[in-house]
């Protein structure tokens, strides 16, 4: 089985640019969630939980579900220690494992770009999605500065939102919200934010 490299940086990961940037893109997503108080929403690829936890108030319920035990425990560590009474939390991939949750929005954040076939995780997201859910994804513009082998040098708008008609999506709003620098394998970068209606 092929390492998970997230096990490895979890106890680092919470560095000072992350959290950072994880500010930035909280505030955003919490304008989204404006009329979602009796929600329930999943937070997938949650990392160490830096965005979800502090949008779960926002929420009736977070699930935050990553594929790294290891930041797992730590979100488990946070929310005890913060005594946050409506997070749950699991460890999963959606691209191997079957999940019997349901939720009314689905946040990916920064999450797309690791995953090589795009199509399938939303074809399961949306399967997680109840009727008329809402998927929320955050992630980069393209860039062609970027280069890792396993990781996507970013996305492009129209290509995306055909990708998301093409799942099953009625409707997308992509907007761009944030232009960082060295915030995208140290380089500079614009953060977009992907609104889609089941």
């Amino acid at each position: 089985m092929e390492e998970n490299v997230f096990e490895t940086i979890a106890k680092k990961y919470d560095s000072t640019e992350r959290i950072e940037l994880a500010n930035i893109i909280a505030h955003k997503v919490r304008e989204e969630l404006a009329q979602a108080k009796e929600k329930t929403l999943i937070d997938y690829g949650s990392g160490t939980g830096l965005i979800g936890l502090q949008i779960a108030d926002s929420v009736k319920n977070a699930i935050l579900v990553d594929s790294s035990e290891n930041m797992v425990e730590i979100i488990n560590d946070k929310v005890a220690a913060s005594n946050i009474q409506n997070v749950q939390t699991f460890v999963a991939d959606f691209t191997k494992d079957t999940m019997d949750i349901k939720a009314d929005i689905v946040l990916v954040s920064l999450v797309l770009l690791h995953i090589p076939d795009t199509k399938i995780i939303l074809e399961k997201l949306y399967k997680t999605l109840q009727t008329d859910g809402k998927l929320i994804i955050i992630d980069f513009d393209k860039n062609p500065n970027v280069y890792h082998p396993k990781v996507h040098n970013g996305f492009v708008a129209d290509e995306l939102k055909a990708l998301l008609t093409s799942t099953g999506f009625k409707s997308t709003n992509i907007q761009q919200f944030h232009h960082g620098e060295k915030v995208f394998m140290k380089q500079d970068a614009t953060l977009f934010i992907a609104v889609s209606k089941k």
